[in-house]
């Protein structure tokens, strides 16, 4: 792996500062992409600055898009982010076809750059019913990515594949994620999860968001650091 390149999505969440301390040790030069559309969380933002930073990443790229023209998830719009701790079928912080977005602008950076692997922490597990975090998906948008574009066309004339993903979070509960966060050396006080964070960006501690991290600090035996 040494010498290769890799875009990881960096959002400034748990998730994610774990799936680029995993690719560094894996050997990857890591080039971070972090979208802001227009979340009402955007105190993730500068966590994934600072998470960046840390890692001393050979580039990081905010890229905008302006999702709040799209609407359509409590996360972009005005609509209050559920506090209940339940809700039936997908939830509204659901953003439409969010990680589909964001992975063409990963794919389109890593085309540009030249390198060849992909990473994210989507999570089948602890995913809050989230369409676009499912082992699915990420199979068939890996097909898409290898077939859409002229490094995948030059690739299978060779027999080979021009894009490989990695979502090493996939199949993992919160407490594992955690728990390997802290095995790679995660400061987790940089990171953000809240959906509906306070002004002076503190974690709500009542959105899913926040239930799920307390519930998996928890299971894991660790103390979460809780400020970003």
């Amino acid at each position: 792996m040494a010498g290769r390149t890799a875009v990881v999505l960096v959002s400034g969440g748990l998730d994610s500062a774990v799936v680029l301390a995993w690719m560094q040790r894996e050997g990857f030069e890591c080039v971070a992409l972090t979208i802001d559309y227009g979340q009402r969380h955007r105190a993730e933002l500068d966590c994934a600055r600072r998470i960046a930073e840390q890692a001393c990443v050979r580039e990081h790229l905010v890229q905008r898009i302006d999702l709040r023209a799209v609407g359509g998830s409590a996360l972009t719009g005005s609509e209050p982010v559920p506090k209940s701790g339940a809700s039936d079928g997908i939830p509204v912080t659901y953003v439409p076809a969010r990680n589909t977005l964001f992975l063409s602008l990963a794919l389109g950076l890593a085309e540009a750059r030249g390198a060849r692997d992909i990473a994210l922490g989507i999570n089948a597990v602890d995913y809050s019913g989230y369409p676009d975090c499912r082992p699915a998906f990420l199979e068939s948008f890996a097909a898409t990515a290898n077939l859409a574009t002229r490094a995948g066309v030059q690739a299978a004339d060779r027999g080979d594949l021009a894009f490989r993903f990695h979502a090493p979070l996939l199949n993992l509960s919160k407490p594992q994620i955690i728990r390997l966060g802290g095995e790679l050396g995660v400061d987790f006080a940089r990171t953000s999860s809240c959906y509906d964070p306070q002004p002076d960006g503190s974690a709500c501690g009542q959105c899913d968001s926040c239930r799920i991290r307390a519930a998996g600090f928890a299971a894991a035996g660790l103390a979460d650091p809780k400020v970003c």
